[in-house]
């Protein structure tokens, strides 16, 4: 199937959410470097960011393959050009002296038009605006003919790759499976990702988490509990910090975490090259971490804490007990700064595992890796708090409180969260010995040069 128009009617929501974002991300940025500067990839991505989510509206798991398609485009134009790295599918023809801002504008600008048709019009102004901002020349001429070129390559090699397939939901009635959850009995808009082609492991068999706890076992009964206690609306154990967290990480974690990776770009100083390639490793892994997450929670169709915490009475477990009236912290009913955007609700997929720590950890294990060290300070950005920021010290303190949010906001069993970041920091090792590498063969950031401190805590459960 190829890759459909997504969206509506782009100019008047793109446009008034453009501005959001760029208030947004310039937060981010001042945050780390109040004098840093951004470039053509960095801005496209801001642009990508505001068409894939705010405009076409697309849920974390489905964007998280539109941003990979992008950036990967981006990143064999600029590098075809500076020629430091192996392409990630090909590299055009490119001279040294053809614009890198030119190739990286021109890839992002026909993707996100193959992507997206109806938004044309909004991004053939912000392209034209951007080639207008170049120096006129053979330079330019010849950076939008790379562009051109990767955006073709990549839009042809993603056709037919399993997007906006029919549904896979398999609701059912047993203790343990999923089932559509109250109050909106929502069911999964992008199910089909399950059945992606990826875009750079073999295939998203080859990364299945151990799957979750018996519904016999104390682990199960463990989770069971905590979830119970520190996830629901009414909760006397969850601590307003942890209220705010779990809120807070319900923003689109792709948005999010764009930002993030503008924000460290802009702190840095990174040059163009070394942004596209940033931006496409961080994001293909995502994608790929996204496509092996999904296609695990539809082989296990685990039921979500709300359904088994109402029919624990049918789970066979004596240390579980039912509480037919107990509700999530994700309810209509739960605080937010930010209510335009969609109300906290249990996610309409099966449990386990979690979809946010699939891609975060697929994410923060990149970071860690491209950076050679986990001591980076963050100070991130939520739509869901506008202007409030949270900081961590370390990147794995952010990936930590992602596996705890997912708890405190009654979604997940510890179980879920903390399996999923350890499927997403598999596809990253994966990556890492695949792709990206540089084109003398020099690797560039050994799992040896992680500083020896900040490691996340991923034991696996003791009895599953």
């Amino acid at each position: 199937m190829t890759i459909p128009a997504h969206g509506g009617d782009p100019h008047a929501r793109c446009c008034a959410r453009l501005v959001c974002l760029s208030v947004l991300t310039v937060l981010a940025v001042m945050a780390s470097s109040p004098a840093a500067r951004a470039d053509t990839v960095t801005d496209w991505n801001g642009f990508a960011s505001t068409a894939i989510v705010a405009t076409a509206g697309q849920s974390p798991q489905a964007a998280s393959l539109s941003f990979a398609t992008v950036q990967g485009a981006v990143y064999d134009a600029v590098n075809a050009i500076d020629r430091g790295h192996r392409p990630y599918l090909a590299a055009p023809p490119a001279r040294r002296g053809d614009s890198k801002e030119a190739a990286a504008a021109t890839a992002a600008f026909r993707v996100l038009v193959g992507l997206f048709p109806a938004q044309r019009a909004t991004l053939q102004s912000l392209y034209d605006e951007t080639v207008a901002a170049l120096p006129a020349g053979s330079s330019r001429t010849g950076g939008i003919a790379v562009g051109d070129r990767a955006a073709a390559t990549m839009l042809a090699a993603r056709a037919d790759d399993g997007r906006n397939g029919p549904s896979i939901a398999a609701p059912g009635t047993a203790p343990g499976i999923w089932r559509p959850t109250p109050p909106t009995f929502a069911t999964d808009p992008a199910s089909w990702v399950a059945v992606v082609r990826p875009f750079v492991i073999p295939r998203a068999a080859m990364f299945r988490t151990p799957g979750p706890n018996r519904l016999s076992s104390s682990a199960y009964a463990k989770d069971f509990e905590e979830v119970k206690a520190v996830g629901s609306l009414a909760s006397t154990t969850r601590t307003a910090d942890q209220t705010m967290a779990a809120i807070f990480w319900q923003d689109n974690g792709m948005a999010l975490w764009n930002r993030v990776f503008r924000s460290l770009s802009a702190g840095r100083g990174l040059d163009i090259a070394t942004n596209a390639r940033l931006f496409a490793m961080e994001n293909l892994g995502a994608a790929d971490a996204a496509i092996a997450c999904w296609s695990d929670k539809y082989t296990r169709n685990a039921w979500r804490p709300i359904t088994a915490i109402r029919e624990a009475a049918a789970d066979g477990n004596p240390a579980t007990k039912a509480d037919p009236a107990w509700t999530p912290l994700f309810d209509p009913a739960a605080p937010t700064t930010a209510p335009a955007l969609p109300p906290l609700v249990t996610p309409g997929f099966p449990e386990h595992p979690s979809g946010h720590t699939c891609i975060s950890g697929a994410i923060v294990h990149g970071l860690r890796r491209f950076f050679g060290t986990d001591s980076i300070a963050l100070s991130i950005l939520s739509a869901r708090f506008p202007g409030q920021a949270r900081t961590f010290a370390r990147l794995s303190d952010a990936l930590d409180e992602v596996i705890d949010a997912r708890v405190w906001g009654g979604i997940h069993f510890r179980t879920a969260d903390v399996q999923g970041a350890r499927l997403g920091r598999r596809v990253d090792h994966w990556l890492r010995h695949h792709s990206f590498q540089r084109a003398d063969g020099v690797d560039e950031a050994g799992d040896e040069r992680l500083d020896p401190a900040g490691e996340i805590d991923e034991q696996p459960p003791a009895d599953n």
